[in-house]
């Protein structure tokens, strides 16, 4: 059991409980105490892809927190809250709404190379003091301005004034009949976003209403895609817990190859897998520069880096 198993995770479960939610699933199918982390956090009121690493997997977990993500969100238009979400409390009102028209034409400016301010209510750091316990304790948060990368920002063209958000668990396209006109003013949209790490959707959101003239908050924030995975990998809930009450938890993990998907392979002789396995250095590999994915066969050895015909471990894998 050394791989990936991904989560759909629905409405209210954080993170760290899905973590949970896997190891309870392992101990009760009788495969023991096991390695098992997450490959990025995901906040309780967020649903959709969450990649829970397993055994030798877990080495690979911080690339996963490094990948791209996608997400789908809905800004709904008029209030801002303190934690730019659904939980926080009203913290400024306007009666502009925009156009569609208007959305459109500022989405460009946030398509690219942007900087952006992360919540208050974010997990990151503080002089040692997580930000989200500082801005519940009441104190002043000031978060360093931090540069990410959104590769597209689109709106989804089911968007009607004053339509309910999506469900959750449900497809975004499904939950928004009809169009409205360009020149019609809308109370929220739905948008989908590739984004690089470290970018925070509510902070987006914050500042695309803001360029419309008003104030938002995030009422629908679904991740469709985290790195390799998205949801036709995912499995829910209900599916981890029958699967480990039967022998038919291993259908749900993914091999470990799976998170290095974008990652060339490496075939090694025994020779070669044996050295890589000690540290040693391998010479004369015919392969470009990069990461490569070492294995002998079928059996993963390594994630290397080959520079100049040498290839040199980054993680290694005792299987």
């Amino acid at each position: 059991m050394h791989g990936w198993i991904v989560l759909d995770k629905p409405l209210g479960l954080g993170s760290t409980q899905g973590v949970s939610a896997v190891k309870r699933a392992l101990r009760q199918g009788g495969y023991g105490k096991l390695k098992v982390g997450h490959g990025g956090t995901l906040d309780p009121l967020a649903t959709g892809v969450l990649p829970i690493a397993i055994g030798e997997a877990t080495k690979l977990a911080g690339r996963m927190l490094d990948s791209d993500k996608v997400y789908d969100f809905t800004i709904a238009f008029g209030i801002e809250t303190d934690t730019l979400d659904l939980e926080g409390k009203a913290v400024a009102e306007s009666d502009v709404r925009p156009t569609v028209e208007q959305i459109d034409a500022v989405l460009p400016r946030f398509t690219g190379a942007i900087e952006q301010v992360p919540p208050a209510y974010s997990a990151l750091k503080v002089d040692g003091e997580r930000a989200y316990d500082l801005a519940r304790a009441g104190e002043e948060v000031a978060l360093a301005t931090r540069h990410v990368t959104v590769h597209s920002l689109t709106r989804h063209p089911g968007l009607v004034p004053g339509s309910a958000a999506p469900q959750a668990g449900s497809p975004v396209e499904t939950q928004i009949p009809g169009q409205a006109r360009d020149d019609e003013r809308v109370d929220e949209a739905t948008l989908t976003a590739h984004v690089s790490k470290g970018t925070y959707i509510r902070s987006l959101a914050r500042d695309i209403a803001r360029a419309l003239g008003t104030v938002g908050h995030v009422t629908y924030l679904r991740r469709i895609k985290a790195g390799p995975f998205d949801l036709s990998h995912a499995i829910s809930l209900d599916k981890l817990d029958e699967a480990a009450k039967g022998p038919t938890l291993e259908q749900y993990l993914l091999p470990l190859r799976a998170g290095l998907d974008d990652i060339p392979a490496l075939a090694l002789d025994p020779d070669q897998a044996g050295a890589l396995r000690q540290g040693r250095v391998l010479v004369g590999i015919a392969k470009d520069d990069g990461l490569h994915f070492a294995t002998l066969g079928d059996t993963p050895v390594a994630l290397v880096e080959v520079t100049s015909g040498e290839a040199r471990v980054v993680r290694g894998f005792n299987l």
